[in-house]
């Protein structure tokens, strides 16, 4: 089971995205028409030092990770799953088939804009301790500004908040046997409390823009569970100030793949490896005990129908279907020639009249109406 994941804030670098630039010029041309500035020079030459400043960094990413995903389903073809660690959630939804590229650049232009006017924050990465420790130790010693805004292996955890705070907060970690206290190179308080004002201004921006349902699933951040394709919009707001529950989405993943009998694959699509050496590190501490709670909370596989599914609109077909059958179910087609089907989206309403969904191992959709379950 393979899950492409994008990177976010804190992975950009100097050089990073050379070789996509040239070979996707229509989409550079693109970028740097919404832009206004040269992306392809912003990521490989950075002259005014700007790659490191939210309102830069968010838009860079977002490119270099569209870029990067092309060029790795040409060459390994279509996931089963999407994830992106907080910016590169965009990504992921844009993979999916939720918005196209240009509407997804331009909202994230829009998010890093509105998330760069707010200051006075600092961010911290601890090391080899978990979060309830964490948790404890800010309560205990009055830091009642910071937050824990990343949830990112069972024992690494990024907090966020005032900066004064953040900076005081280390004393308090460094003492503790292997523990580490990281303080991080951002320019704001991201996921927490301090990025309200940020999320309503982006919840507003993102109402006038149309969400397709995604066509392949994407684990969100805030639930750590695939988005809904009627809560995208309020699932991607509150993301700026909720926390990125990366750790519990992978564990999600890995606990899917077992129920099904195969492998969790991560793949990265953007720069560098920070995701693929976090995987690694959350595979590596995830004990059997936490994947058998996992496993427990998954849906079964094939539920009891409870109303017809093929009479009514699409809308209600793609309703009844949602209530019954969640992604994993198996099928057979009226249509002769398939072997038994397994669902790999929820189904949805295709070109304002088709219920259908997309299956394992097909590249294209099903009409709910061919489709009986096993």
């Amino acid at each position: 089971m393979k899950t492409y994941m994008f990177p976010g804030q804190g992975s950009q670098a100097k050089e990073m995205g050379a070789g996509l630039f040239d070979r996707y010029p229509e989409l550079t041309a693109q970028a740097n028409a919404v832009l206004g500035y040269s992306i392809k020079e912003l990521c490989l030459q950075d002259p005014r030092e700007e790659l490191g400043k939210t309102q830069f960094t968010q838009p860079a990413l977002y490119v270099v990770n569209a870029l990067s995903y092309l060029r790795k389903v040409e060459e390994e073809g279509t996931p089963d799953f999407l994830a992106g660690h907080s910016l590169g959630e965009f990504n992921a939804l844009m993979a999916a088939g939720c918005f196209d590229f240009e509407t997804g650049l331009r909202m994230v232009q829009r998010r890093g804009e509105l998330m760069s006017r707010i200051a006075g924050g600092g961010m911290a990465a601890i090391v080899n301790a978990p979060k309830e420790h964490i948790a404890e130790v800010l309560k205990a010693k009055g830091l009642n500004n910071v937050y824990m805004a990343n949830f990112n292996a069972p024992m690494q955890t990024v907090i966020s908040g005032l900066y004064d705070e953040i900076v005081s907060a280390e004393q308090h970690f460094q003492r503790q046997g292997k523990i580490r206290f990281y303080p991080l190179a951002t320019s704001g308080a991201f996921h927490s409390q301090y990025m309200n004002e940020a999320m309503e201004q982006f919840r507003d921006y993102l109402k006038d823009i149309p969400f397709a349902a995604p066509a392949i699933p994407v684990v969100a951040n805030v639930t750590a569970r695939p988005y809904q394709g009627n809560a995208i919009l309020d699932t991607l707001a509150s993301q700026i100030a909720g926390t990125v529950r990366w750790s519990e989405s992978m564990q999600y993943l890995m606990a899917l793949a077992r129920q099904r009998g195969e492998t969790a694959e991560f793949i990265e699509c953007g720069h560098g490896d920070v995701l693929t050496r976090l995987a690694y590190t959350i595979q590596s501490q995830t004990t059997e005990t936490d994947l058998a709670q996992f496993a427990a909370e998954l849906p079964a596989r094939a539920p009891e129908p409870s109303i017809s599914l093929h009479s009514g609109s699409a809308e209600e077909k793609v309703s009844a279907w949602k209530k019954n059958y969640p992604i994993g179910s198996r099928m057979t087609s009226t249509i002769p020639g398939y072997d038994v089907l397994e669902t790999r989206t929820d189904a949805l309403v295709l070109f304002g009249h088709r219920a259908a969904v997309y299956m394992q191992g097909y590249k294209g959709y099903f009409d709910l109406d061919e489709l009986t379950p096993v």
